[in-house]
C-alpha cells in the first residue's frame, strides 16, 4: 500500500514560520536548486545513496502555525540576525513564499482556552488532519510526513484518558474539555491523517499511550522525542567514551545560555521542565551519576545563538581525578534545520516500507528516543544504517513484480 519511497513527498511543519521550519525550508530550497551542499544532513552521506529516500527537490513543505508572521518575514529576521547569507534568502524567496502560501492556522490552545473558535479536540484535530489530506491532494504527493517544531510546552499531568481509549474519545468530543496537550492534539490529528509524525520537541506530543497504541493499530510511523542537536548530542558521544575506558563519572554540570524564541519559551519554569528532563536522562543513563545537574539561561541578547558549557569530574586509576571542560556554540536552528530534512527523508522511507508506531532506530535523532533506551552515539549510529538497509530491502521487495506475484 504505501510502497513508492522515493516519491514527492510532503514535509508538514508545525510552528512552520518559527526559526527552525523557516531555516528548514531555506535550506532545501538552496539545496535543491544547487546553491548550498547538503552538509550537517546525516541522509546525505554516501551511507545512504542507495537507499529509495525522497530527492531533496521532491519534498514539498506546508505546514500548521498560530502566528501571521510569514516565512519570508522570519527568514529576513535571521539574515539581519547573521544566521543566514543574503544571498541564500535571494535564491529562496520564491520557494519560501510558496511554503508559506501553503501554512493553515494551528490550534490555539490558548484561544480554545479563552472559549474561542468553540471547536471541540476532536473537531480540531479534524480540521488539520483535513488541513494535511488536503495539502498531499493539492500537490499529488505519495504522504506528508509532519514534523512537530512548535514551542516546548509543560508535560501534562497523567490522566486516565491519556491510557483509556473510550475516556479519551468521549473527552475529544466535548467542547468544554481540553484534555489533551495542544502538541498531542497536533500528534493526532497527524494520525486521523495517516502521516508519519516526528516529535522533534520535549512536549508530550504523540508520546502518551492511547496515541502511541493508535499510531501502532494505523500503521503510522512515529519518532520522538526531542531533537538531539548540540550539547546532548556531544555529551553522549563523551559519555560512552569514558565508560569504554572503565572510567567513573563523579559529576557532569552543565548550562546552556540562549535567546530567541526558545530562550524566552524556557524561561517559563513549566516549559522549562520537560526540556531538563528530555536532556538529562540519557546523561545518567550513560554515566550512572546523580550528579548531573543542568541550567538553562535566557540571555535575549544571543538571539539564536546557543552557548553551552560542561564540567565533566571524572575517577580514574589508583583514586586520580581527571577534568573535562567543554564550551561551544552555535547557531541552534542551523544545527536542528538538516535533522528535520533528515526526518522527513527516513519517515517517508518508513512508511514506504510498511513500518507503524515508534522506530525506535530513529532514536538516533532525540535525546529520548521513543521506543529505545539506547543513547551512545555510536551504537545509534549503527542501528540506523542497519534499519535503512532493512527498511530498503523491505521496499525493494514490495516494488519487485516477481515478488508481488509470489505474494
Amino acid at each position: 500500500m504505501h510502497h513508492n519511497a522515493s516519491a514527492r513527498t510532503g514535509l508538514w511543519l508545525v510552528g512552520a514560520r518559527g526559526s527552525v521550519a523557516t531555516t528548514a525550508t531555506l535550506g532545501l530550497a538552496a539545496i535543491a536548486q544547487g546553491h548550498a551542499d547538503a552538509t550537517g544532513c546525516v541522509t546525505a552521506q554516501d551511507a545512504f545513496a542507495s537507499a529509495p529516500l525522497p530527492a531533496f527537490a521532491d519534498l514539498v513543505v506546508g505546514g500548521h502555525d498560530v502566528t501571521d508572521v510569514s516565512m519570508v518575514k522570519r527568514a529576513e529576521l535571521l539574515v539581519e540576525a547573521g544566521m543566514i547569507a543574503p544571498h541564500l534568502l535571494a535564491v529562496a524567496h520564491a520557494a519560501l513564499e510558496q511554503a508559506d502560501a501553503d501554512v493553515r492556522r494551528g490550534y490555539d490552545a490558548a484561544a480554545a482556552a479563552r472559549g474561542e473558535g468553540g471547536e471541540s479536540q476532536q473537531a480540531a484535530a479534524e480540521r488539520l488532519a483535513r488541513d494535511i489530506t488536503e495539502f498531499r491532494d493539492r500537490h499529488g504527493l505519495a504522504r506528508v510526513v509532519v514534523v512537530d517544531l512548535a514551542s516546548t510546552e509543560p508535560l501534562p499531568e497523567p490522566a486516565p484518558e491519556f491510557t483509556d481509549r473510550a475516556l479519551l474519545e468521549a473527552a475529544l468530543a466535548d467542547p468544554a474539555r481540553a484534555v489533551l496537550p495542544p502538541s498531542s492534539v497536533t500528534a493526532y490529528a497527524a494520525l486521523l491523517a495517516g502521516a508519519p509524525y516526528a516529535g522533534f520537541t520535549p512536549s508530550a506530543s504523540m508520546y502518551l499511550p492511547v496515541l502511541v497504541d493508535l499510531a501502532t493499530e494505523r500503521g503510522v510511523p512515529v519518532a520522538g522525542q526531542d531533537g538531539k542537536t548540540g550539547q546532548t548530542w556531544l555529551r553522549t558521544v563523551l559519555a560512552p567514551a569514558f565508560a569504554a575506558r572503565g572510567l567513573r563519572v563523579l559529576s557532569w554540570a552543565g548550562t546552556n545560555l540562549l535567546g530567541g524564541g526558545d530562550g524566552a519559551t524556557l524561561a517559563d519554569p513549566e516549559a522549562v521542565r520537560s526540556k531538563l528532563a528530555s536532556k538529562t536522562r540519557g546523561l545518567h543513563d550513560l554515566t550512572g551519576s546523580d550528579v548531573t545537574p543542568l541550567h538553562i539561561d535566557n540571555v535575549p541578547d544571543l538571539g539564536d545563538i546557543k552557548v553551552a558549557w560542561d564540567h565533566v569530574h571524572v575517577q580514574g586509576f589508583l583514586g586520580s581525578r581527571l577534568t573535562l571542560q567543554t564550551t561551544w556554540s552555535a547557531y541552534d536552528s542551523m544545527l536542528a534545520a538538516p535533522l528535520v530534512l533528515d526526518l522527513g527523508r527516513l519517515l517517508a522511507l518508513a512508511d514506504a516500507a510498511g513500518y507503524g508506531g515508534p522506530v525506535p532506530q530513529l532514536g538516533f535523532f532525540f535525546k529520548d528516543p521513543w521506543g529505545s533506551d539506547v543513547h551512545d552515539v555510536a551504537s545509534q549510529t549503527l542501528a540506523l544504517a542497519d534499519w535503512v538497509r532493512e527498511a530498503s530491502a523491505r521496499v525493494a521487495a514490495a516494488t519487485d513484480p516477481s515478488a508481488r506475484a509470489a505474494e
